[in-house]
Formats: structure tokens, C-alpha cells, sequence
């Protein structure tokens, strides 16, 4: 069992209450059966969770659309479980989506994760997206930090040379300097 699947399992077994229910999904092998809890009414959210980061571990498509939603819930653990079954998912779509999270503003509050996914991804809307998220964060008393934190770091590990503009002007920003330097660092110098 995986790091991700022991900590998520642990998590749900709490949420559920270690009910037979919580023990069936962890259990099965069954992807019909793991698919189903994402359709069926009144399913609680630690099953729909547990059932979509399940078949996103077995690259199965049908749980694309739930784990997007993931994605973008309040809840952190929630999000990272998402995005790290959406990384082994495969699915095409995968990086559009994260790409229209981590831009909206209404829910930048939730970006972190998308932002992250987008960098591991490194599909070509990953420099665009993170480009457009850290410019807006560099409006003076912004509270999304570790979103900011988040683009420049991801910036660097991408090292495209589209992002310079935008590090240097992380630079001015005392909470982003010491990692725009990083990134810069990490991006090939233009001939």
C-alpha cells in the first residue's frame, strides 16, 4: 500500500466511523463496484473520495470528473489526495482542468493543489496557468501566500523562459524573493 493510500485510508476510516461500508471499498477489487459509489444517491462523501482516488490509481476514467471536484474542495487533504490520484489517472483532460482552477480567481482560496498538479503534469498549459496565478498575487496585500510560494517554486522546476517577467517581478515581493531567485536559478539563460 501506498504512502498516499495508507494516509487517505486512514483519514476516511476515521471520517466514516470504521464502518463495514468503509471496509467493503478498501477491500475490493471490484472497479464496477468502486465506479458505482460515484453514481449511486446518498453516498457519503468518504465513500465518493475513497471510491474516485481508488479508480484514479487504476486509471480509470470514470473518476476523472469526481476527482476534479476533489480538487477543488475546501478541505487540503481532499485536494491533495485528488491531485495525486489525477497525476496517475492519464487522463488527457486532466491538465485543462487543473489549468481553469488554479486561474479562478472566486477560488483561489483552493489553488494550491491544482497549481502543484500542473507543474508534476508538465503538459502545456502548466507555464500559462501558473504565469496568470502568480501575476495576481503580486497585488499588494494578497493572502494567498503559499499559492504565490507555490507558482514561483513550480515555475523553476519547469524552467521555461516565458516565466522570467514574471519571477523578476517576484523579486520585488520580500516573501517571494529568496524563492524567485531559486527559479531564476533553475531557468536557462536566453541567447
Amino acid at each position: 500500500m501506498s504512502e498516499e493510500l495508507r494516509s487517505l485510508t486512514e483519514r476516511l476510516r476515521q471520517e466514516s466511523g470504521a464502518s463495514p461500508a468503509f471496509e467493503r471499498l478498501v477491500a475490493t477489487d471490484d472497479l464496477d463496484a468502486l465506479a458505482a459509489v460515484l453514481t449511486e444517491p446518498g453516498q457519503h462523501l468518504w465513500a465518493r473520495e475513497l471510491a474516485a482516488f481508488r479508480l484514479g490509481l487504476a486509471r480509470d476514467r470514470r473518476a476523472f470528473e469526481a476527482l476534479v471536484l476533489l480538487l477543488n474542495h475546501r478541505d487540503p487533504p481532499r485536494c491533495a489526495s485528488a491531485a495525486h490520484a489525477l497525476a496517475r489517472l492519464g487522463d488527457p483532460r486532466t491538465a485543462r482542468a487543473a489549468a481553469a482552477l488554479a486561474t479562478n480567481e472566486l477560488r483561489v482560496a483552493y489553488a494550491l493543489q491544482p497549481v502543484r498538479l500542473l507543474v508534476e503534469l508538465r503538459a502545456p498549459e502548466a507555464v500559462p496557468a501558473l504565469i496568470t496565478t502568480l501575476q495576481r498575487r503580486l497585488r499588494p496585500h494578497d493572502p494567498y501566500r503559499r499559492v504565490a510560494l507555490a507558482c514561483v517554486d513550480g515555475l523553476g522546476t519547469l524552467g521555461d523562459t516565458r516565466a522570467r517577467p514574471v519571477l523578476n517581478e517576484a523579486l520585488a515581493h520580500p516573501v517571494l524573493a529568496e524563492a524567485a531567485v531559486r527559479a531564476l536559478g533553475r531557468i536557462p539563460k536566453q541567447r
